[in-house]
């Protein structure tokens, strides 16, 4: 790879801050409300050590510089000493990526538009360690690069004790057209204290490209990360996918996606806008601004046409017209009269259950939407919970 090859794909660290207010939430401007996740306890199965996972024979091991773990696990090797910088060049060959990325291409389903194909580089990073919290020692972010636009970028967030771990992966919100992973932060953190290895995604935005550039975003993050699932120390036969809002869009979508991902065990939403053709409806005739605001960010998100003239984009984008029988189990989340009500997960329930898939749809009272929703009391327990038992 030449010099300006690699520059192309520079990584920034992150460094890990955490306290025991960890969990009050950043406020996320792009969406009526933001969140944290409070902490539960659920115990994620670890597969085995790294280097002997089932799907993967081999490390891809880019340049990497890493900075000292607290104490090294007993069984387990010891990092690179503080302040000692080590290169490695591993060769890979990952069966279970390429699994990963057939399912992001390939030939689409009916009133499915082809997705513009991504390049997806070889994650070049820098880690670094600066936890306070006793339960982040041994953890370092890596902000990972898969697609050359600047919004195609993830963190992760990853133990260095050697232990092979289950995945989560997390989409944010705000109407497809704004939202950060940024706003992610305390809901990542959350997640890596209870041991799993977190994927915090960016995607291209509605004003970037129109659908389906974002689902086709959400697959390349995916499959990138399962390439290279050993430089992270995951298993990429076990992780979720848990999206708020926009982000639970297309978290479902990806979860109907062909005929399921490889390795993909079940797909969380909190406020998901399953049926972005009911938001176009709802919000025709209604004095909720929430609700017109959702219609024209559905119209923005299909490149500005309507569905009478773009059927086929409109089909596509609608996630319970693409259920099937390989598809994960699905949990989703509402408040009962929010702007996003219960009837877009309802739709997607009756068709999995013609597959025989399962979902769980909850119903919190009151008219909280996404965030603020995850945030009330025992909603990110359940959460937790529902996500845990998909590794058991």
């Amino acid at each position: 790879m030449s010099a300006l090859a690699l520059a192309a794909l520079v990584i920034t660290p992150a460094a890990v801050h955490a306290s025991p207010s960890a969990h009050a939430a950043a406020a996320d401007p792009s969406q009526p409300g933001a969140g944290s996740a409070a902490r539960a306890t659920p115990a994620p199965r670890v597969a085995s050590r790294a280097g002997a996972t089932a799907e993967t024979t081999a490390a891809p091991a880019p340049r990497t510089t890493a900075k000292t773990a607290a104490t090294p696990t007993p069984g387990t090797t010891a990092k690179t000493t503080s302040g000692t910088k080590s290169t490695t060049a591993t060769t890979a060959k990952t069966t279970s990526g390429t699994r990963a990325a057939a399912g992001a291409a390939g030939t689409a389903r009916r009133g499915d538009p082809t997705p513009t194909p991504t390049p997806t580089p070889t994650p070049t990073s820098t880690s670094s360690t600066g936890a306070t919290d006793p339960l982040l020692q041994d953890v370092s972010v890596d902000t990972v690069s898969y697609g050359p636009h600047l919004r195609q970028r993830m963190d992760v967030w990853h133990h260095s004790d050697g232990l092979v771990r289950p995945a989560v992966f997390l989409i944010h919100g705000g109407w497809w057209s704004s939202g950060d992973k940024k706003y992610m932060t305390a809901v990542s953190r959350s997640y890596v204290e209870q041991g799993y290895t977190v994927f915090n995604i960016n995607y291209r935005l509605s004003s970037d490209a129109a659908w389906p550039a974002q689902r086709t975003d959400t697959l390349d993050a995916i499959a990138t990360a399962r390439r290279h699932a050993l430089l992270w120390a995951f298993d990429p036969a076990n992780y979720v996918v848990v999206g708020f809002s926009a982000g639970g869009h297309l978290a479902t979508a990806v979860g109907t996606y062909k005929n399921g991902l490889p390795g993909l065990r079940g797909v969380v939403g909190v406020s998901p806008v399953v049926s972005p053709l009911t938001a176009y409806n709802e919000g025709a005739d209604t004095l909720d601004s929430n609700k017109r605001k959702l219609r024209e960010s559905a119209i923005r998100l299909a490149g500005g046409c309507e569905p009478g003239k773009c059927p086929r984009i409109w089909n596509s984008m609608e996630v319970p017209l693409h259920a099937s029988r390989g598809d994960a189990p699905v949990l989703t989340v509402h408040s009962q009269d929010e702007f996003v009500p219960v009837e877009h997960s309802l739709r997607l329930k009756d068709r999995l259950a013609r597959f025989g898939v399962n979902m769980t749809v909850m119903a919190e009272p009151g008219v909280e939407h996404s965030s603020p929703l995850y945030r009330l009391p025992g909603v990110a327990e359940s959460v937790h919970a529902w996500i845990a038992a998909r590794f058991s």
